[in-house]
């Protein structure tokens, strides 16, 4: 996922969307679930398909990125082995069209290839959705050239420990990750929930690199292409879900940057519209018409003040269940430097703070789940709110 801008319910599950909200005495749901959730809608939804996901959802964000390198089978690997409901891979295509895991399609910070003289002459500069980067690129490498690299930490300065797996494991290939996934389905006895995001589609489009055709048929070779598949697609473009929902029946998400921003096909497109209007019961309607979710910011849920501190929330997870759209917003992280002011303790930007407080504020508003970089804090958190 990029990320452009910074007692009560006990074990329900999301429902997915398609034709008209369900009431929740139909669906068994509690009194209490009822009131402390204020989620008539995160276990309602369209068309009765249902998400077999405890409320609230732990989302692995990029596997377990507070403990491990992103994106590398040994943060999925962990993030399950912990416990997360779902875990996240975020797609990009190399040269020759295979869909591999990276934050992003530069992978300047994200591997060792700075250090492979081999390719010093594919450093270059380009413009990925508006912003000038320079760096090395997947779509620029061959699978086998990638595969020649080994994955580090993105953010050193911050994971300091992370660092002593530098150099463990390679980039995975989506295939790979549905492998994985089967296989530890088959030994556990229960399928493994992924969370997959399209990466700047428009952009690879542009590269005749498209990212949705090869991401479903590689959904319809591992069987994950159905509404009843344990995998949710998301991306922060409203045209790639739109696309995906035309080629797979697998349940969708539409990624929501902060205030004021605008997805990117959007901008290509000329289209007006920004999140501010995505936001409102108007946008939403629209959303729930190919989607059966959404994952906002999480400012978009409780917004900051000038010096950090949560306010009051807004109005976002009501008017989004009315419509029947689940809600997984993102990102909580342990480390004081990226919790909000209140929840931030001493003096040391990288030592962890108060996470359970921030996890119920975020709670409390009745989100249907949430990424976090930290799913055993997570899971932790949400066993507190569930009251278990």
């Amino acid at each position: 996922m990029t990320e452009r801008a910074q007692a009560g319910p006990g074990r329900r599950t999301v429902m997915g969307v398609g034709a008209a909200v369900l009431g929740t005495a139909a669906l068994g749901v509690t009194g209490t679930a009822q009131a402390a959730g204020k989620s008539e809608g995160a276990s309602a939804g369209h068309g009765g398909h249902r998400l077999d996901l405890p409320v609230p959802t732990v989302i692995g964000h990029r596997g377990t990125s507070g403990y491990r390198p992103e994106h590398t089978l040994g943060s999925y690997q962990l993030a399950l082995d912990m416990g997360a409901h779902i875990i996240e891979q975020d797609l990009v295509p190399t040269r020759d069209g295979h869909l591999v895991c990276r934050h992003e399609n530069d992978i300047t910070a994200t591997t060792d290839v700075s250090a492979h003289p081999e390719f010093a002459s594919r450093r270059t500069t380009k413009t990925v959705d508006g912003i000038a980067l320079t760096g090395w690129f997947t779509e620029d490498f061959t699978l086998a050239e990638l595969k020649t690299l080994r994955a580090k930490e993105r953010i050193p300065g911050n994971r300091q420990k992370n660092t002593l797996y530098d150099g463990r494991w390679e980039v995975p290939t989506f295939e790979e990750v549905l492998r994985w996934a089967d296989r530890e389905g088959r030994k556990r006895g229960k399928p493994v929930w992924l969370y997959v995001e399209t990466k700047h589609p428009t952009y690879f489009r542009g590269l005749g690199l498209g990212l949705e055709e090869p991401l479903a048929k590689l959904l319809r070779r591992y069987n994950r292409h159905r509404a009843q598949s344990t995998l949710i697609l998301q991306s922060f473009e409203p045209g790639s879900i739109q696309r995906l929902s035309k080629l797979v029946a697998t349940p969708r998400v539409v990624l929501l940057s902060g205030a004021g921003s605008k997805p990117w096909d959007f901008v290509a497109s000329g289209d007006p519209r920004t999140t501010d209007d995505l936001v409102k019961p108007a946008g939403l309607q629209w959303m729930a018409s190919f989607a059966q979710g959404i994952g906002p910011t999480l400012d978009l849920v409780i917004p900051k003040d000038g010096s950090g501190r949560l306010t009051t929330p807004t109005t976002l997870v009501r008017d989004a269940h009315a419509q029947g759209l689940i809600l997984h917003p993102y990102t909580m992280r342990n480390e004081n430097t990226f919790l909000p002011a209140d929840f931030r303790r001493g003096t040391d930007p990288n030592a962890y703070g108060d996470a359970f407080g921030a996890f119920a504020a975020y709670f409390a508003t009745g989100i249907d789940g949430i990424f976090s970089d930290n799913p055993d804090t997570a899971l932790l958190a949400a066993a507190d709110f569930a009251g278990e």
